[in-house]
């Protein structure tokens, strides 16, 4: 008897631990989308369907066992979220589980499965797109009030000379806050994430180009969630950027390392182990960001083709280098040059791009002044004069053709 009731608990502990077990859940709600992101010790297999009247999305996950990470779901769903207004769970029928997402409208989902990396174990990712996408240039235009040509006033005294023109483009920055949502970037010692950082020094900067009566910025996210590098760079075009300014923090092994730096694309070899390592390390944020490989960038093709753009890094290094002479006033510069790498995040055709790591986060002392408010704010001054400097000697060019 004792035998028996053996094996069958040992039959009944198997039956258990064949279930896939989730061990973490999240929720990144944002205006471009709100991802669900269940992550678990093994591969989970799904299906998923759409129910209507009202909208509702369902997924039902085979040999998933209901534990904590799943019943604490709900409860993550935030008031302001877009597109989710309520999340339950519960099994379904043997061996099935059911999440159900109450919708606040129609959506184009995405699901998808991302492989263990990192910290990460095995993700199924649920992207809830809204069906007709933003369009970031009316959003811009929508944000800041501004239109995208000014009329030049003359002075009273003389009438502007024949040959000056009487409309002058306003320069429109984009302003990409590194990583965010899934990939948190580099962790300070003291306990900080670079995403964050990045998103706060960002919306510096923006408010301050806003400011200024002939710029405007674009961000290319405003909240805690992942943009594929790929489409930041799509952001830049489609509101036909003049500068593109990717902002990170930077971190190394060691603690000591520390200052400031910028880096300009390479079509060729990197100026630097330092740079290529940095460059490898940045590009592999789509791994952790993670990104629905199954979905085709229509830009993609056409920016890797049209790389015969010395011009525009020959602009981009001017850029850099007038961003890095304004770093270099309110912190230690860590190479006295623009390096330069193959950053997938800078290979726009047509848009002067620098990436600014403004200290290291991994420095305990940088980390600390990294998130002191008054800081922040000389860093994002130091952009903006740089970006200034530039544009004094390279003014806003005649809006391009529109992209197809």
């Amino acid at each position: 008897m004792a035998g028996r009731c053996l094996v069958a608990l040992a039959l009944f502990l198997g039956a258990a631990c064949a279930e896939a077990q989730i061990v973490s859940t999240r929720i990144w709600p944002a205006k471009d989308y709100t991802r669900v992101t269940l992550e678990s010790k093994s591969e989970i297999k799904f299906q998923v369907f759409a129910v209507k009247d009202p909208e509702r999305l369902v997924l039902d996950l085979e040999g998933v066992e209901f534990g904590p990470a799943l019943a604490d779901l709900h409860g993550k769903v935030a008031a302001g979220d877009p597109y989710i207004d309520k999340l339950r769970a519960g099994r379904n029928r043997p061996g099935v589980l059911r999440l159900v997402l109450d919708l606040k409208t129609e959506v184009k989902p995405q699901v998808f499965t991302l492989k263990p990396v990192g910290e990460y174990g095995h993700r199924l990712v649920l992207d809830l797109y809204p069906v007709v996408p933003p369009d970031p240039l009316a959003a811009l235009i929508e944000a800041d009030g501004k239109i995208p040509l000014r009329e030049e006033k003359a002075e009273p005294e003389a009438a502007a000379p024949p040959d000056k023109p009487k409309i002058a483009r306003m320069a429109t920055i984009v302003i990409d806050p590194g990583h965010g949502g899934e990939d948190p970037g580099a962790r300070g010692r003291l306990g900080s994430w670079e995403k964050d950082i990045n998103l706060t020094i960002s919306k510096r900067l923006k408010a301050l180009i806003d400011a200024e009566p002939d710029m405007r910025a674009l961000l290319t996210r405003d909240a805690d969630f992942y943009v594929p590098l790929q489409v930041r760079v799509d952001k830049a075009r489609r509101v036909r950027a003049d500068l593109f300014v990717s902002v990170h923090a930077d971190a190394f092994i060691r603690p000591h390392a520390r200052g400031s730096s910028v880096f300009a694309l390479s079509e060729r070899r990197a100026t630097s182990e330092a740079a290529r390592w940095l460059a490898k390390k940045e590009n592999e944020a789509d791994l952790v960001g993670g990104v629905n490989i199954d979905v085709k960038d229509r830009y993609l093709a056409q920016t890797l083709l049209d790389l015969s753009q010395t011009a525009t890094l020959d602009h981009s290094l001017r850029l850099g280098n007038a961003v890095l002479g304004e770093l270099g006033q309110v912190n230690t510069l860590h190479k006295a040059q623009v390096e330069q790498a193959s950053f997938a995040v800078l290979k726009s055709p047509d848009v002067p791009s620098i990436l600014v790591e403004t200290a290291f986060i991994s420095n305990p002392e940088e980390e600390k002044r990294l998130n002191d408010e008054a800081y922040q704010d000389q860093l994002a001054r130091a952009i903006l004069s740089g970006i200034k400097r530039y544009l004094a000697r390279h003014p806003a060019r005649p809006s391009p053709v529109a992209l197809n």
